[in-house]
């Protein structure tokens, strides 16, 4: 059994502080998924436990895919231990698109990664572009959940942005509070907030 929180912990991957998440949320903690995926021993380990649960449920997949940045090591790894063909969305102009000579094939089983899901907004954007391609989302997976989407077996909260009704795999749930900026006790003893994600350094 793979000990998710512990292997953030030990990968210096766990940070406290006072972050700027993508929500545009504050938190005194931030998963630094790209501190963990540097060893690849470690990545194997987690894309196998992930891997694991997919097969288990039975689920058919083709290809992975992984809106860019933050996802890419984490979809690559999965797509390598489920034996299947890997692609990415980047942002261009502000939307998700698939670029690089990426192709979707029509009707092929598509399951959206990233390393970490907290309301799903961009994995819900990359799945919207590679369905427009004619391709079917039949899952969408993370390394860790941050406990607002009902990963299988888990409860959902009303922020998740991911589809009901396609199930959602996830090693474990990594949770924190989060602030409105307005109602941060960080901001309001005078600290600031700062974005150490991809989008931000």
């Amino acid at each position: 059994m793979v000990n998710l929180k512990e292997i953030y912990k030990e990968s210096k991957a766990l940070l406290e502080g006072h972050f700027l998440l993508s929500s545009g949320n504050h938190s005194q903690f931030y998963l630094q998924s790209a501190r963990v995926l540097e060893d690849p021993k470690r990545a194997q380990l987690l894309a196998d436990a992930l891997a694991e649960q997919i097969k288990k449920s039975g689920i058919t997949v083709d290809v992975v895919c992984s809106p860019a940045l933050g996802g890419i090591l984490a979809g690559y790894e999965l797509a390598r231990s489920l034996g299947v063909r890997f692609i990415f969305t980047e942002r261009k102009e502000g939307s998700m698109s698939l670029r690089r000579g990426f192709e979707v094939q029509e009707g092929e089983n598509i399951l959206i990664c990233e390393d970490i899901i907290t309301t799903g907004g961009s994995a819900l954007e990359a799945a919207q572009e590679v369905e427009k391609l004619g391709g079917k989302v039949v899952a969408f997976s993370a390394l860790a959940n941050r406990g607002f989407c009902s990963r299988e077996g888990s409860v959902s909260k009303t922020e998740c942005k991911l589809p009901k009704e396609i199930p959602f795999f996830a090693i474990d749930n990594i949770e924190f509070k989060m602030f409105e900026p307005s109602e941060c006790p960080m901001c309001k003893e005078g600290s600031v907030a700062i974005k150490p994600g991809s989008r931000g350094n």
